[in-house]
């Protein structure tokens, strides 16, 4: 099968082109050929349905990729151009005239029709991954036109949120490993130092670390929030300190007692002396 090129770039004399191509290969025609059955095929209005349409999905889930809307009966081709970011285009197509289907560079067995071409022409893609991310288009063509309509697929996954404490009395919340980038706020405010690491494969971490110097600060929050969900996490900020607690007249008969204690001390102390000195002058 003549795959030609597909993608999300490619013009309109292209698109013709290829479905031109494929029309007279499945009428056994060389392009040149002039039947009148090739002329009322290629007389009848081409409309391709360029639409696009960003679809986030979240990682670990099944997603199906439909055609544009066509009578299974009518079709000839179906064809799926999929462009992933760092990986050769693949193309996976199905010709109605011999019932068979073809693919080239295709090597994601995630990626598969959803179910028989002919019954069914949508693309599954399960369970998705950071790696699926990329540019999917179907293009159809039927004996009342030929239509196309593309998806950019976005993957969503959901960050891994820690809060802890740093260094020099300093608290941090992490929000590891999310796609897209989450945010993070705190209650109440503090003042906070933000970074941001890019992993390398559209994932991103996010880390917020706080100081408070108002002393009254008790508790602090730190809410993560993010396109699959918002999470948030507390601290207590004396969690460790012991604190010991007595009524003021327990601390009046403590302070007494320790009183009277040096004042018994402080007798036995004199009597040894005065004991001492007597002793020396007989």
């Amino acid at each position: 099968m003549n795959e030609g090129r597909g993608g999300e770039g490619r013009g309109g004399e292209d698109k013709q082109s290829f479905i031109t191509q494929e029309l007279h290969r499945h009428n056994n025609l060389a392009p040149t050929a002039g039947s009148a059955h090739v002329k009322v095929m290629s007389s009848l209005p081409l409309t391709w349905l360029t639409g696009n349409t960003s679809l986030s999905v979240l990682v670990d889930t099944k997603v199906v990729l439909a055609c544009p809307p066509a009578s299974l009966t009518n079709v000839l081709i179906i064809r799926w151009d999929i462009n992933l970011r760092g990986k050769p285009s693949c193309s996976r197509a199905y010709r109605r005239d011999n019932n068979e289907t073809s693919e080239r560079n295709c090597t994601d067995e995630r990626i598969s029709w959803e179910s028989r071409p002919d019954l069914n022409p949508a693309l599954q893609i399960g369970p998705v991954a950071m790696t699926h991310e990329g540019y999917y288009r179907c293009e159809v063509a039927a004996q009342e036109g030929n239509f196309g309509l593309g998806y950019h697929l976005q993957v969503s996954v959901p960050p891994e949120v820690t809060l802890f404490r740093g260094s020099n009395g300093s608290i941090v919340c992490r929000a590891a490993a999310a796609n897209p980038a989450a945010q993070i706020s705190w209650t109440p405010q503090g003042d906070c130092d933000t970074v941001e690491q890019q992993l390398g494969n559209g994932a991103v971490t996010i880390q917020s670390t706080c100081q408070w110097e108002d002393s009254q600060v008790s508790n602090v929050s730190c809410s993560v929030s993010h396109v699959t969900g918002n999470k948030s996490l507390s601290l207590d900020l004396n969690q460790g300190i012991i604190t010991l607690e007595f009524p003021a007249s327990a601390l009046l008969i403590i302070l007494y007692v320790k009183f009277s204690l040096f004042l018994v001390i402080l007798v036995i102390v004199g009597c040894t002396y005065f004991q001492i000195i007597n002793d020396c002058r007989a």
